[in-house]
């Protein structure tokens, strides 16, 4: 049985899916797949326990920089201050 037959934020239907959820943790990213329940109208994401208990799992180990069981995925960057449009420049 699920725990919730509607979405404990809106009562919208809920809908198993795979989502990608980031999780971050000691200034790392980790981009990862997922099952979730998700609201077909407000958008919100449920999670089963197991699922959460590994995301803390992930963030205490990245906080850690223990990087064991990641792969390398890329680079991550930053807007710096001097970006000429300033519509999206960072604030300071």
């Amino acid at each position: 049985m699920k725990p919730f037959e509607k979405c404990p934020v809106c009562g919208g239907e809920l809908e198993d899916k795979q989502v990608e959820k980031l999780l971050r943790g000691g200034g790392n990213t980790v981009s990862m797949k997922v099952a979730a329940e998700v609201c077909l109208h407000c958008g919100e994401r449920l999670y089963a326990e197991d699922v959460v208990k590994s995301f803390e799992e992930i963030r205490g180990k990245l906080r850690k920089q223990e990087f064991s069981h990641f792969r390398a995925l890329g680079q991550s960057f930053t807007v710096e201050e001097n970006w000429p449009n300033e519509a999206i420049r960072p604030t300071t």
